[in-house]
């Protein structure tokens, strides 16, 4: 059974990091890209960065030069390093995971990606 499980939310204030991580178990096939992608209240699902297993990385534009995607193949586990967070920051974040090339690049099919985590709480306060 595919498990991916994020951590490292949290309450900070605006101009603070936080650095989430997700660790995936279970794959049935090679994943081929994973990602980060969030949901405020009220507000509908936004990709916010991916990474695929050659390395290349994709950013939405609201977070460019502040978040940073990164990932551990051996042990499976993705990273998202957040700076500069502000109050609009504040949302659910999920990890997803996809083996299937296609659906992979860019920012905009991560929420529909064949796997993901539960999610964790981020709140930025200003």
């Amino acid at each position: 059974k595919v498990q991916m499980a994020e951590s490292g939310g949290g309450s900070v204030e605006a101009g603070g990091s936080l650095r989430l991580s997700c660790a995936g178990s279970g794959y049935t096939y090679s994943i081929y890209c994973m990602g980060w992608f969030r949901q405020a209240p009220g507000k509908e699902r936004e990709g916010v960065a991916s990474i695929e297993t050659r390395g290349s990385t994709h950013y939405a534009d609201s977070v460019k030069g502040r978040f940073t995607i990164s990932q551990d193949n051996a042990n499976n586990t993705l990273y998202l390093q957040m700076n500069s967070l502000k109050p609009e920051d504040t949302a659910m974040y999920y990890c997803a995971a996809d083996w299937i090339r296609s659906r992979c690049g860019g920012v905009g099919n991560i929420q529909y990606y064949a796997y993901r985590g539960q999610g964790t709480q981020v709140t930025v306060s200003s």
